[in-house]
C-alpha cells in the first residue's frame, strides 16, 4: 500500500514510524513537510521511502493520504491533491480537531468518483510537538474518530479503518457535527475553563501571592491542561467557534442556576447538583476518581504488549508502592503517556517517579 503523509510533526511522524515498524517495509511512504531537515532525517532513518519537495505528483499513486497540518490549511491541501491523485481509489483523510466545516468545504471539491475524503481525529497527543517527539506507539489503544460522508462506500471506510487499526488505535465512526459538539464539550471548553480558573486566581491574588501558594495542590491538578500551547488553542477555539460558544452558554446557565440556588438557600438543589455529577462521573469507563477528589496521577509511555501493564504494576508493588488505580488511557488528546496510574499519596507518586525513571520509563505528571 502506498501511503502519503503531509506534515511530519508529532502526529504525521508517529503515523510514519508506526506503519514502518508494523509493516517491516510493506508500505511505501511518501511525505512532504515545510521543514526539509525533518524530511531528510526521516528518509535517513528509513521511516519514509520518498521525499516530496511539494504537494504534487509524488502523491499520485497513494492509496491513503494523511493531512497532518493545522486545520486552516486542510481544505486548500485537499484541493491541491485532487489535481494529482490518479489511483483506482485514493482516500484522503486529515487529523484536525474539528470536522463539520472541513467536510462541508471539501464536499463540493470531490468530483473524481475514485477519490474519497474521510475526516479523522486521533484522540491522542503529547505535551511535546514536532517530528522528534513522534513515536511508533503514540496511537496504541487511543480512540481515533472517523467522520465519513453519508454516501462514502462501506469498503472505503473499511480500508481506512484497517489502516487505523494497524496503527494500534481504536476507530470510532460518528457524524462530523456530533464530533464537533463532543470535542467542544469534553475537550475544548474544559481547556478554556481550566485557563479561566488559572486567570481567576492570578487576577484575584494578593500582593503576598497567598492564592498562588495555596493553589499548588489540588487546584494545580485540575488545571494541568491550562499549560497547553496558546497558539494551538487559539486556532482550535476559532476552528470550532460555533460549538464552543454554545457549550459556554450552556455552562454559564449551569453556573447561574447554581448561583441562584445558593442565594435562595436551596440546599436540595445544591445537593442534587453534586450528586448528579458524582453518579455520572462514576460511570466513566476508566474508573479514575473525580478530579475534584485529591489524587496523585502519573502517566507513563509503555508499548502495548501482553504483560506491559503487569510489569509496571509488579515493579511498583515489589517496592512497596501502593497503586490506587491503573489503566490504559483511550482518550488522551493533548496529554502525554499511555498508561495512567493513580496513587493514594504524593509520597508514593514521588517514589514511583524515581523508580520508573531508573528503569528507563518516560514519566509525566
Amino acid at each position: 500500500m502506498q501511503i502519503g503523509i503531509i506534515g511530519l510533526g508529532l502526529i504525521g511522524g508517529s503515523i510514519a514510524k508506526t506503519l514502518k515498524q508494523i509493516n517491516a517495509g510493506h508500505s511505501d511512504i511518501v511525505a512532504f513537510d515545510n521543514n526539509i531537515e525533518v524530511l531528510n532525517k526521516a528518509k535517513e532513518e528509513g521511516i519514509i521511502n520518498k521525499i516530496s519537495p511539494a504537494i504534487g505528483s509524488e502523491f499520485s499513486d497513494c492509496n491513503v493520504i494523511f493531512i497532518c497540518t493545522p486545520v486552516a490549511d486542510i481544505v486548500s491541501i485537499v484541493n491541491t491533491l485532487l489535481k494529482y491523485v490518479s489511483r483506482d481509489y485514493c482516500i484522503i483523510t486529515d487529523v484536525g480537531s474539528t470536522k463539520y466545516n472541513i467536510l462541508k468545504e471539501v464536499n463540493p471539491l470531490l468530483k473524481n468518483k475514485n477519490v474519497f475524503f474521510i475526516g479523522g481525529h486521533p484522540m491522542t497527543g503529547s505535551e511535546k510537538s514536532g517530528y522528534d517527539a513522534s513515536t511508533d506507539y503514540l496511537f496504541e489503544n487511543a480512540y481515533y474518530v472517523l467522520t465519513p460522508f453519508n454516501d462514502t462506500p462501506e469498503f472505503i471506510i473499511f480500508i481506512l479503518q484497517k489502516v487505523i487499526e494497524r496503527l494500534g488505535a481504536i476507530p470510532i465512526i460518528i457524524p462530523s457535527d456530533v464530533h464537533d459538539k463532543a470535542t467542544a464539550t469534553i475537550s475544548h471548553v474544559p481547556h478554556i475553563i481550566a485557563s479561566a480558573l488559572v486567570n481567576l486566581v492570578k487576577h484575584s491574588d494578593t500582593k503576598e501571592r497567598f492564592l498562588h501558594t495555596l493553589a499548588a495542590g489540588g487546584f494545580k491538578d485540575i488545571t494541568r491542561i491550562a499549560s497547553a500551547d496558546p497558539i494551538m488553542w487559539e486556532n482550535i477555539s476559532f476552528a470550532n467557534k460555533e460549538e464552543i460558544t454554545k457549550v459556554i452558554e450552556h455552562f454559564i446557565n449551569i453556573l447561574n442556576s447554581f448561583k441562584d440556588s445558593l442565594e435562595l438557600d436551596n440546599k436540595q438543589k445544591i445537593f442534587d447538583f453534586f450528586e448528579e455529577a458524582k453518579l455520572y462521573r462514576n460511570t466513566f469507563r476508566d474508573g479514575i476518581h473525580s478530579t475534584f477528589v485529591k489524587t496523585y496521577t502519573m502517566f507513563i509511555d509503555v508499548k502495548d504488549y501482553p504483560g506491559s501493564i503487569a510489569s509496571v504494576a509488579t515493579l511498583l508493588s515489589n517496592n512497596s508502592i501502593n497503586i490506587r488505580d491503573i489503566g490504559i488511557v483511550n482518550h488522551r488528546e493533548f496529554e502525554a503517556g499511555i498508561l495512567r496510574i493513580v496513587f493514594s499519596t504524593e509520597d508514593h507518586r514521588l517514589k514511583a517517579h524515581e523508580l520508573l525513571l531508573y528503569h528507563n520509563y518516560k514519566v509525566y505528571y
